[in-house]
Order: structure tokens, then C-alpha cells, then sequence
């Protein structure tokens, strides 16, 4: 590879998993420091990239998560062909995300073995679960100079914190940082089987605030419910935020909170690359697969024998996994951290 490589990496679409990819980019930066580290993202992602120092550009191609837009990725692999790339790195799995790398010409395409992929990925790695378990270190190991070769300790995401952003929305809604604070993620686009119970949030809230703590709510439309019901719940002092941040504002706010309480969804993850101490909470998930990466993180799991199914909707109807996980273990992980009397505490075997 020449002294000053120009390398695409083919982003993921999701949000927490553009946040896990951070390792990647720091192992890149690091083992190449001259390079020129471009990513391929969707605009749904790309805003993140802005606040990651090791990339060098984002390049847009919005696609539907799914869609094969044959006529979109052609016309992005033709832009990209004069931008002299020796090295394409392919993230996800499927035959879609390793067209435009391969109709751009690059010559080297690295990434695992896939659906219908040969002779798109042409540098396959294979991967080793049971050594690597992380997905952050499944990215990361694409990164390395060849198959075989060792991962050393792995760096977690770190997104830069816009400090004049941080103030303006400090002014902007009137928070208030003379007391503890609490940001939440209850959603969960992803399926409500990864959804903590609304009544639940609810009730942590009334816990916090009637104990001084503040929560700072945040979520997108899908979540005005449980956002508005927190929200009266916590009527002292809470700050519903529900709508009223991008992503880039929810890194800057995250940095500012004492702990942040999540799903495991992209909002949980994107607080973990900026919040000091983060609480995932888990059900038909693996959180030895994708934890928070954060400073200091907790993760809450009862590890049911059906647990983890991966589901979007239970597929037995109850929900156990998230419905028996109780208020008092997620109080006590955010007043008392770490506390071996939390029953639902994962720690992770790896």
C-alpha cells in the first residue's frame, strides 16, 4: 500500500453501530497515520462522522436500509472512481453493502465472508467469536493489516463534545447542572422487545426526582409517550427532550450527565461515546456482544433460558426478559454502582 493510502470504509446504517465502528477508525488512524480514512454512510449516521477526529471525510449515499438501489449505488461508484482509493473496507455482511467498492474499482476489498459476495470482497477475514466476542472488535479486526494478525487492547468510541453546542443548549432549554443527573433512552426502534416497560421509566423517574436527581429525557416521536409520561412522573426536575435534539446534541448533552440509562439501542450507545457512566438494559439481546462502551458502564440482564433471542416482538408473548427486570435493580445501578446485591448484574466472562 503506498506511504499516503487512500481507503473507503463502507459505514453501517445504524446508529449504535456507527458508534461501535469508532474502534475501527481509531485502530486505522493509528496503524496509518498519514492515510486518508473516507467513510461511506447514509445521512442517518453521517452527522456522527463530524465528531469522530480519525475520519478525514463522510461521503453521502442515502439508501433505505434494505433497498438494492442498484441506479444509486452505480451512480456513487462512478463519483468515486477518480478519487484513487487502494482500499475498500466493507462492514456489514450482505452483497448490497460491497457493490459500490467493487463498481468504483478498488482494487482491495476487505471483509468477511458474506451472501452471494464472491469476487466483491476480495481480502475475506474469517472471525474468531469466541476470542473476539465484541462487535466493536469485529469491526476493528477489518482494520488490521492481515488475517492472522493480533488485536491489541481495543479503543472504545470517543465523539468530540462541541462545547459552544453544549452551551447553546444548555441556555436552550434551561438545565440546570447543580444537582446529579440522569439522561434517559427509553425507546426502542428497533422492536418492542428490546423496550424496557414505559411504566417502568415512569417509575424510576418518580424515584430519581423525588430523590433530587434530575432526567433529562430523550427520544424521538416513537417515544413522546413514555417521554411525556417520565416526564410527568419526574415533575420537579426533569427536562423532556423528546424530539427536541439531533444526535449530534444528544453526544454533547450525554457528556453532561452523571448516569445515562438505556435500551440497548442506538441512542444508548451514542451516550456511551461521550457519557462518563452508562446503564444498558438487556432482554432478547447479548450484552457481552454489544455493551455500552463507555468510561464506566453497567449492564443489567436477567439471562433468561430464552434469552437471547434477538427478536423484534417476543416470540412466547411475554416479554419476561425486560417485564421482570425491576425498577429497584436499575435505582440501585444508578445510585449505588456496581453493587453486588443488584440481582440483574452482568458482568462480562470474555
Amino acid at each position: 500500500m503506498p506511504s499516503t493510502p487512500h481507503i473507503l470504509i463502507v459505514g453501517p446504517s445504524w446508529i449504535g453501530d456507527m458508534v461501535m465502528a469508532q474502534s475501527l477508525f481509531r485502530l486505522l488512524r493509528k496503524r496509518l497515520p498519514a492515510a486518508r480514512l473516507d467513510v461511506l454512510a447514509p445521512q442517518s449516521t453521517a452527522s456522527l462522522i463530524a465528531r469522530m477526529p480519525e475520519i478525514d471525510r463522510a461521503v453521502l449515499m442515502d439508501i433505505a436500509h434494505g433497498k438494492l438501489a442498484w441506479r444509486k449505488r452505480r451512480q456513487t461508484a462512478r463519483e468515486l472512481r477518480g478519487a484513487s482509493y487502494q482500499q475498500a473496507i466493507v462492514l456489514q455482511r450482505s452483497a448490497k453493502a460491497a457493490l459500490v467498492p467493487w463498481l468504483a474499482r478498488i482494487p482491495k476489498r476487505t471483509g468477511y465472508r458474506g451472501e452471494w459476495r464472491f469476487g466483491l470482497i476480495n481480502d475475506v477475514r474469517t472471525l474468531d467469536k469466541r476470542r473476539y466476542p465484541l462487535k466493536a472488535e469485529h469491526y476493528a479486526l477489518l482494520g488490521l493489516a492481515a488475517e492472522g494478525d493480533t488485536l491489541s487492547a481495543l479503543d472504545y468510541p470517543a465523539l468530540r463534545i462541541d462545547s459552544e453546542n453544549q452551551a447553546r443548549l444548555i441556555e436552550t432549554h434551561r438545565l440546570s447542572l447543580d444537582r446529579p443527573v440522569v439522561g434517559f433512552a427509553p425507546g426502542a426502534a428497533y422492536g418492542g422487545a428490546k423496550q424496557w416497560p414505559a411504566s417502568y421509566y415512569a417509575k424510576l423517574a418518580e424515584q430519581l426526582d423525588s430523590q433530587g436527581w434530575a432526567c433529562w429525557i430523550f427520544g424521538s416521536g416513537a417515544d413522546r409517550e413514555v417521554a411525556d409520561a417520565m416526564a410527568r412522573a419526574a415533575p420537579r426536575f426533569s427536562v423532556n427532550l423528546c424530539q427536541a435534539t439531533s444526535l449530534t446534541d444528544i453526544v454533547d448533552l450525554a457528556a453532561l450527565t452523571t448516569r445515562f440509562v438505556g435500551n440497548d439501542t442506538g441512542v444508548m450507545h451514542l451516550a456511551s461515546a461521550a457519557a462518563p457512566s452508562v446503564i444498558g438494559i438487556y432482554g432478547p439481546t447479548d450484552p457481552d456482544y454489544a455493551p455500552p462502551l463507555a468510561q464506566h458502564s453497567q449492564r443489567l440482564w436477567l439471562g433468561l433460558d430464552c434469552s437471547p433471542c434477538r427478536a423484534r416482538v417476543c416470540p412466547l408473548g411475554h416479554n419476561a426478559c425486560m417485564r421482570d427486570l425491576s425498577v429497584a435493580d436499575v435505582l440501585a445501578a444508578c445510585l449505588t454502582p456496581g453493587d453486588p446485591a443488584i440481582h440483574a448484574l452482568h458482568r462480562f466472562d470474555g
